[in-house]
């Protein structure tokens, strides 16, 4: 849906657990439980979501009146997904290139998930630039791909619509044309293998990185200059036949985010894909910022932020975010 996007909220207990500990906040079931039902129950925030995104504990927990997060969120219109994935593996003499490991007993826990609730799945496999050891090498692009179509196709042979995520790291000084070159060779394996697996790609849906410079790169960009880029790699590889892509924030700012989703929106021309947002820190670490020095969740503030926040994602799905001079721009970086 135009102007929709997809909140992620599959952080496992350890990694919301240190953003709670960032903010002084404890970190235990119950008090994950009360902030993913914030997140989920927030006035108006079903006007600006398509779909949640969950960790396996919280499609299993309960809201305080009793019902289970899936089913509240399927009332609110908002489509209830899960992240199957587990652990990640360095791959040996790869220089530190990772996969993701979870595809065994996949089909076993996909069902479950759907008896739960979840009518659809999300896979990130992620990936470093670094330019001067080579990675992302061969090996790992084409292992993580083949890993991103075997997982869409246990998904959808199990009923949940697969979101495949290969997720490029913001780190490192390699420029933006050098993150185009990569990340189209990526996107181009995936697809390919998604298709050599069989996998309906209608069916299928991208969160993709947004294609920026590393963070550390010394040249400096314009955000239309990097919309234009995003807009390059999707006309290079995307196919037509997947409908969307709902960009992962990867370490950007909230006004990063909405400022570069926007310029894409703006600059896409009569490109065919629906273009949002699935978004996790950028929406969720001002909220957690609120709670500093207060030793708990401040939950009526942050719902109310959180909805802002929408706002300004949905506005910049639609291309009609107006964001401040320099929001969006890479700034070189120089010793």
């Amino acid at each position: 849906t135009a102007g929709k996007g997809i909140t992620a909220c599959d952080e496992g207990p350890a990694t919301i657990g240190g953003r709670f500990s960032d903010v002084g906040v404890s970190n235990s079931e119950e008090i994950r439980r009360q902030y993913r039902q914030m997140l989920f129950t927030a006035e108006g925030c079903e006007n600006y979501l398509s779909a949640a995104i969950l960790d396996p504990e919280t499609l299993y927990q309960k809201s305080d009146d009793g019902q289970l997060f899936p089913e509240l969120l399927t009332e609110r219109g908002i489509v209830p997904g899960v992240k199957p994935h587990l652990k990640i593996y360095t791959l040996p003499g790869t220089n530190g290139d990772t996969v993701m490991q979870g595809l065994d007993s996949l089909n076993v826990r996909c069902k479950e998930y759907y008896e739960a609730g979840a009518r659809f799945a999300k896979w990130r496999s992620p990936l470093v630039i670094n330019m001067e050891t080579g990675c992302p090498t061969d090996l790992a692009i084409k292992a993580n791909m083949q890993d991103l179509a075997r997982y869409a196709l246990i998904c959808q042979s199990e009923g949940l619509m697969p979101i495949v995520e290969p997720d490029v790291s913001l780190t490192g000084t390699h420029t933006l044309e050098q993150a185009v070159d990569i990340n189209i060779k990526i996107q181009a394996e995936l697809f390919k293998a998604m298709i050599d697996h069989g996998v309906y790609m209608p069916g299928s849906t991208l969160k993709p990185n947004i294609i920026n410079p590393g963070k550390n790169c010394p040249v400096g960009y314009t955000v239309e200059e990097i919309a234009e880029a995003n807009i390059y790699v999707l006309a290079s590889s995307f196919p037509v036949a997947m409908k969307g892509a709902n960009f992962l924030s990867g370490g950007q700012t909230l006004e990063q985010g909405t400022a570069r989703l926007s310029a894409m929106n703006k600059v896409k021309g009569n490109a065919p894909w629906n273009l949002s947002f699935s978004w996790s820190q950028a929406l969720q670490l001002p909220l957690l910022k609120i709670c500093e020095g207060k030793g708990e969740l401040q939950l009526d503030i942050m719902a109310k932020l959180y909805v802002d926040e929408l706002k300004l994602a949905s506005a910049a799905a639609l291309g009609e975010h107006q964001w401040e001079a320099g929001d969006g721009d890479h700034v070189a970086k120089t010793d």
